[in-house]
């Protein structure tokens, strides 16, 4: 079960934990996790590093750098040359500077020097050393890797205050420090889930560079699932010609294309696989079986489906019902898609998926059935077991190794594979202790298409919130293994699965800058992390994303704007007082209530201050010394908003926590912009907490007529369906959801996707202050209704204009 999310169904959660196979190491990795505590930073938190270094230590003076400085590398230092000029490109990007890279025998005065040195004072794969005085930059490391990270880190140093007067005039001052650093883990991933949402290229080399400069040094490509196929194979056309293309729900309507998808020539992949490469960072293709196999099955239903039967392209998220059939066709084939992938991707680990793999077309196949009482197979769970097998033995044969989900646990584990634990770190621990690698990437720490804040400006996304803190909370290492399993944790990897991420700004949106925290997780040695020190060692990351275009969420530090002790406080006669806080505790408040932009000279927040309505409330949040940590947030505060809730402030009536999804109004509207929808997928239900009704003579509410395009497998028996008294259902409002109706109103015929529309009924009178329910009895074959926002009106209010 997942901390994320106790109802735990395919639908809302994913979580998984990398298992590497023993005894083989991606290139670049370090031998082994090292859970032994390294020496305690001195002074690094002064220093604007992220990931957070072993051992650094601060000297006396500063290193000028000027458009005159010189890039000094070794002849003939290959290594030492790639990472020059990543240096002098990111240089470039967030100063300006165009700075020249020169082989020679020995450093120039006041240069940057970069060399291999196999006398390099750290030893550990991938580490560096780094020193800076007045008389120069020296990066030594004893491996390409190393010397890498440590010009990701030199620029870090160069780019600490890209606002400052220095920084503005083209030089850049860099205080004297001794850096010793190296990677606790040799894994450090991040998965991009291209196959329910595509990416294009453009977009997935942003990722790439993105985590080169986080120091994360594995891609997990999601590259096919039941919504699509997104990598091309010669030698089964009709993969990318039917599986990678779907009819999406709404077609037509609010931008959504006629038809989605896309995919990746093999061409393409080779120049991402390069890509990568060349900023030392290993793609590890995923190619999704026995489960999540409807686009596939769709583009090749004789050869690889258990019924023959060709479906369409899956639209539907969550847990589909087609499998891969596990005849020797449909192995063959399996095969000759794995031949070309391997031939694509070089990593030693190719991923097979396992996850979520409902047994129910296995079981039903008299096929299958008899081939399991042929092979001596007890039941389903061990068949996939059997076919996991298959693929190891072949995988092996090939001199790779297998990597799937943590399901794979559950009919036996072939000896040499290795698990992603996604349940939590359950999975983790039974491989580690069964002698198993393992890597980290547990929902409740790791998935990062989980919302950030629980903020209203939020966009899309799993509502089972995942703050930035809670990131940086996990240690790879479950605290349940002995030393020596330990040794099995090979590192942690974040999840961005892309349900709810259709565009290139959703990505950004929800990687950054919970990536940092996953960076930090992943490289840094717990003795060198600590939460306060990154809060303030993050502003500077900040003005790194902004200067290379980043398009990070501000959620975090953004200022919450509410009414002091809620809107009952003023409805009932109390006055009027604003308290401004933020997810983080960090940062100064500055404030206006005349509509004017809060600048550093405006008011300083420090406890709840009167207003007078109606007012509006702008808010901005600074850094100690000036620099902005989030946009201005506004807020209008009068009577007609004190009697209103939006879809975030709605809750879940059958047990009053929060919905389970943030759903836009389209499932492929490609913009930020689009309107959103909190719902529960099982109850259409919401609760409006703690109304006030005295005066009240209406309700108004804002709803929406969505896609029910989610596949709940075993678990569609529990949604909910209330009783109707027509053919479209109604909307009913009740005194709490077992009390009295108080009104009802039909729902507007049609069965339009992405409609939007407002009900409005009289209420009979009301004392006192009351949850509301309100509950939508359609019929649940159908379209999903949505609530965006609710409208209590007063006997004495205006009715404001209906959408039409």
């Amino acid at each position: 079960m997942s901390p994320v999310d106790p109802a735990r169904t395919g639908t809302l959660v994913r979580v998984f934990t990398l298992l590497l196979a023993a005894g083989m190491l991606l290139p670049g990795c370090t031998e082994r996790a090292t859970p032994a505590a390294a020496a305690a930073p001195t002074h690094a938190e002064t220093l604007p590093l992220i990931p957070a270094p072993v051992e650094a230590k601060r000297g006396e003076g500063h290193l000028q750098i000027t458009a005159k400085t010189i890039v000094s590398i070794p002849q003939n230092d290959a290594p030492a040359r790639d990472a020059a000029n990543h240096f002098v490109r990111l240089l470039h990007d967030t100063h300006g500077l165009n700075l020249s890279v020169r082989e020679e025998p020995a450093p120039s005065p006041a240069s940057i020097r970069l060399q291999l040195d196999p006398q390099s004072p750290v030893t550990q794969a991938e580490g560096y050393a780094l020193d800076v005085d007045a008389q120069g930059m020296r990066i030594r490391a004893r491996d390409a890797a190393g010397l890498f990270y440590g010009a990701i880190s030199a620029w870090q140093l160069a780019s600490a205050d890209l606002g400052g007067d220095a920084a503005k005039a083209g030089n850049i001052e860099i205080p004297a420090v001794t850096v010793h650093d190296w990677p606790r883990f040799g894994w450090r991933g991040q998965l991009l889930d291209v196959a329910r949402h595509f990416h294009d290229v453009g977009t997935v080399k942003h990722v790439i560079d993105a985590m080169a400069q986080h120091k994360l040094n594995v891609l997990h490509l999601h590259l096919t699932d039941d919504q699509g196929w997104r990598i091309e194979i010669k030698r089964y056309p009709k993969l990318t010609e039917i599986g990678a293309w779907r009819t999406p729900p709404g077609a037509g309507r609010h931008g959504t294309p006629q038809r989605y998808g896309g995919f990746y020539t093999q061409d393409q992949i080779r120049e991402l696989v390069a890509y990568a490469a060349a900023r030392h960072i290993t793609i590890l293709p995923e190619i999704d079986m026995p489960g999540h196999a409807q686009a596939a099955v769709a583009a090749y239903p004789e050869e690889v489906g258990v019924t023959g039967e060709r479906p369409q392209v899956g639209v539907d998220w969550g847990v589909n019902p087609y499998l891969f059939d596990t005849d020797e066709r449909s192995m063959k084939f399996i095969e000759g898609v794995l031949d070309e992938v391997l031939e694509l991707f070089p990593s030693p680990y190719i991923h097979i998926g396992g996850d979520e793999a409902v047994k129910d077309q296995w079981e039903a196949s008299p096929a299958v059935r008899a081939q399991m009482r042929q092979l001596g197979v007890k039941d389903a769970h061990a068949m996939q077991g059997w076919f996991n097998e298959q693929l190891a033995a072949y995988l092996t044969g090939k001199g790779r190794r297998l990597i799937g989900w943590d399901e794979i646990l559950e009919g036996g584990l072939p000896e040499s594979a290795s698990v992603m634990s996604w349940r939590g770190v359950e999975g983790a621990i039974a491989a580690a202790k069964l002698g198993h690698d393992v890597v980290l990437a547990p929902a409740g720490w790791m998935y990062l298409d989980n919302l950030q804040t629980d903020r209203s400006d939020e966009p899309n996304g799993r509502l089972a919130m995942l703050s930035m803190s809670r990131v940086y909370e996990l240690d790879p290492v479950p605290a349940a293994l002995t030393a020596d399993q330990a040794k099995h944790v090979l590192g942690a990897q974040g999840a961005l699965w892309s349900e709810y991420i259709p565009s290139a700004r959703h990505v950004d949106h929800a990687l950054f800058p919970r990536l940092a925290a996953v960076a930090e997780v992943a490289w840094s040695p717990m003795a060198a992390r600590d939460w306060k020190s990154f809060l303030a060692r993050l502003p500077a990351q900040l003005q790194r994303y902004r200067a290379l275009g980043i398009g990070y969420s501000d959620g975090a530090f953004a200022a919450d704007i509410k009414i002091d002790g809620g809107p009952n406080t003023v409805l009932s006669g109390g006055p009027a007082k604003i308290a401004l806080g933020n997810q983080t505790g960090f940062g100064q408040f500055r404030y206006t209530i005349d509509g004017s932009e809060p600048t550093l000279k405006s008011s300083s927040y420090s406890a709840p201050f009167p207003v007078t309505l109606p007012v509006t409330v702008k808010a901005s949040v600074f850094t100690e010394d000036g620099r902005p940590l989030a946009a201005t947030r506004s807020r209008e505060f009068d009577r007609q908003a004190l009697l209103s809730v939006d879809t975030q402030g709605m809750r879940n009536c059958h047990d009053g926590g929060p919905l389970g999804l943030r759903v836009p109004l389209l499932p492929d509207m490609p913009g930020m912009d689009t309107p959103v929808y909190n719902v529960d997928l099982f109850y259409a239900c919401w609760t409006y907490p703690q109304a006030r009704l005295d005066g009240i003579a209406s309700i108004r509410v804002d709803a929406a007529r969505l896609a029910r395009n989610y596949g709940l497998a075993h678990d569609q028996s529990k949604v909910h369906q209330y009783p109707s008294t027509t053919p479209q259902g109604e909307l009913e409002v009740l005194l709490g959801c077992k009390g009295e109706t108080l009104a009802k109103v039909p729902l507007p015929a049609g069965d339009t996707l992405g409609e939007q529309f407002d009900l409005e009924v009289p209420l009979p009178p009301q004392k006192g202050v009351h949850d509301l329910c309100l509950r939508f009895t359609a019929p649940i074959k159908g379209p999903l209704y949505a609530i965006g926002a609710v409208q209590l009106i007063e006997a004495t209010a205006q009715s404001p204009p209906a959408r039409r």
